[in-house]
C-alpha cells in the first residue's frame, strides 16, 4: 500500500502553522519573535564571554569561571525574590526593567575592563533572566486560551533553539571584526526589543500582568522542604552534580577549543549551533522514546551516559569533525535528562506544594556556579583533556543519587 503523504497534505502543514500563528494574540506573537531575536543576540555574545575575557583581560581560567558562574548564582536567588518584587511593583514593570537592564549589561560587557565589573555584570545578567523569563511566560499564558497553551510553549522552545542555532555563527563573524562588537550589538537588540514591547503593551492596554496563582515560595520554605524530604535532597544533589558537568559545555569548552584548534572561536560557534539544531531535530522522537519507557530514571541514566560520552569525545577528539560528533552525542543527554528530572520532582511533590518543590529545585542550579569555577581550575592545573574525563565521571556519578532518591520515594509510598 502506498503510504506516502498526498501533495495536499504536504502543503497543509505550513498552512496549519501559519493559521496557528495568526490565531495568537499580537503580544504573544511579539514575544515569540522577540525570543528568536533575543536568544540569537545573547548567544551571539555570552557563549564567547570566556574567550573574550581571556583575550582582553589578564584573568585566569579559574577567575573566568567564577565570573561566568556568577550569573546562575544570582539567578538562583533572583528566582526567589523576583516574585516578591513583582507583587510590589507589578509584573509588567519588572519584565521591562529586566529587558532594559539586559541592554545595559551587554553594553557594559563591551566597555568593561576590570574583573570586578565583569563579575557584577554577570550577576546582573543572571538576575535579569530570573526576573524576565517567568513573567514573560505568565503573560503568554494570560493571553492564550488554555487549550492552546501547550502549543504556544512548544513554539517558544522552538523559537529559543532557532535563535541559539543562528546566534553563535553571527557572534563568530562579528567577533572577527571586533571582540567587543557582539556584546554591543546584543545590547542594542535588547534595547529595541524592550522599547517595542513597551509600546505594544501600552497599545493593548496591558498595565498589569498577573499570571496564574502560585504558592508563595521563599528561600526559608524551600530549605525547610529540602531538610524534610530525603528523596528531594537526592534529586537536587543529582541535579547539582549534573549541572557541574553540563556547565563545562557552556563555559570551559570555549577556552579549550580556542587553545586546541585553529580558528577555535569559529569551531565553537559551529558546536553551539550543532547543539541547538540537534535539539530541534531530535527532541520530539527522543521524548516519545522516553515516554514509552515510562520511567524518568531510565531516561536520566541514558542521558548521563550521553553526557559522559560527549565529554570523553571532547577530551580525545583531534579534529573539528570529531568535536561536532561529540557535541551531537552530548546534546542527546541534554534532551533526555532535563525534562525527566523535572518529572521526578513533579511525582514526589504533594498536592498544594508543587510551587514550593519547584522553588526548591532552583537550588540545583548552584552546580552552574560551581561548575565553571571548578572547570577553570582543572583546565589550568591538568589541561582540557583530563578535565573532560573527570567531568565524564562526575556526571555518571549523579545517576546513583537519582536512583537513591527513587528508592526513598518508593519506601515512603509503601509506608503511606
Amino acid at each position: 500500500m502506498n503510504t506516502a503523504p498526498l501533495p495536499n497534505e504536504a502543503k497543509r502543514k505550513p498552512a496549519q502553522l501559519l493559521s496557528a500563528l495568526t490565531s495568537l494574540h499580537p503580544i504573544v506573537l511579539s514575544l515569540l519573535f522577540g525570543t528568536v531575536l533575543a536568544r540569537a543576540a545573547s548567544s551571539m555574545s555570552l557563549p564567547f564571554l570566556a574567550i573574550y575575557l581571556a583575550k582582553t583581560t589578564q584573568m585566569s581560567p579559574t577567575l573566568i569561571g567564577v565570573v561566568a558562574g556568577a550569573g546562575p548564582l544570582a539567578g538562583t536567588l533572583g528566582g526567589f525574590f523576583g516574585g516578591a518584587l513583582s507583587d510590589r511593583f507589578g509584573r509588567r514593570v519588572i519584565m521591562l526593567a529586566a529587558l532594559f537592564g539586559w541592554a545595559g549589561v551587554f553594553v557594559g560587557f563591551s566597555l568593561a575592563k576590570l574583573p570586578l565589573v565583569f563579575l557584577l555584570l554577570s550577576a546582573v545578567n543572571g538576575l535579569c533572566r530570573s526576573f524576565y523569563e517567568p513573567v514573560s511566560q505568565a503573560l503568554m499564558a494570560d493571553l492564550t486560551p488554555k487549550e492552546q497553551r501547550f502549543r504556544v510553549f512548544s513554539m517558544r522552545y522552538l523559537a529559543i533553539n532557532i535563535g541559539v542555532a543562528v546566534g553563535p555563527l553571527l557572534g563568530a563573524f562579528f567577533g572577527l571584526k571586533s571582540s567587543a562588537l557582539p556584546f554591543l550589538l546584543t545590547g542594542l537588540v535588547y534595547f529595541v526589543y524592550a522599547v517595542s514591547l513597551y509600546v505594544l503593551l501600552l497599545a493593548f492596554g496591558i498595565k498589569r500582568i498577573e499570571g496564574e496563582a502560585k504558592s508563595n515560595v521563599t528561600i526559608g520554605s524551600a530549605w525547610h522542604v529540602i531538610r524534610r524530604d530525603g528523596a528531594l535532597r537526592c534529586y537536587l544533589g543529582g541535579s547539582m552534580i549534573g549541572a557541574i558537568g553540563y556547565s563545562q559545555m557552556t563555559v570551559t569548552l570555549s577556552q579549550y577549543v580556542e587553545g586546541r584548534f585553529a580558528a577555535g572561536a569559529m569551531l565553537f560557534a559551529v558546536l553551539m549551533t550543532v547543539n541547538a539544531i540537534t535539539v530541534i531535530l531530535l527532541q520530539v522522537p527522543l521524548v516519545r522514546w522516553a515516554e514509552r519507557r515510562r520511567s524518568p530514571l531510565i531516561a536520566i541514566a541514558a542521558g548521563n551516559v550521553m553526557f559522559a560520552l560527549g565529554d570523553i569525545g571532547f577530551a580525545v577528539s583531534g579534529s573539528p569533525a570529531a568535536m561536532i560528533v561529540s557535541m551531537a552525542v552530548f546534546t542527546l543527554g541534554e534532551i533526555l535528562n532535563y525534562p525527566s528530572a523535572n518529572m521526578l520532582i513533579d511525582r514526589i511533590a504533594p498536592e498544594g506544594m508543587r510551587g514550593t518543590y519547584y522553588g526548591a529545585q532552583t537550588f540545583g542550579s548552584l552546580g552552574q556556579f560551581v561548575g565553571p569555577w571548578l572547570g577553570g581550575m582543572l583546565l589550568t592545573a591538568i589541561g582540557g583533556g583530563p578535565m573532560f574525563m573527570i567531568m565524564a565521571a562526575v556526571t555518571l556519578s549523579a545517576t546513583s543519587l537519582y536512583w537513591k532518591g527513587s528508592r526513598i520515594s518508593m519506601e515512603m509510598g509503601l509506608k503511606a
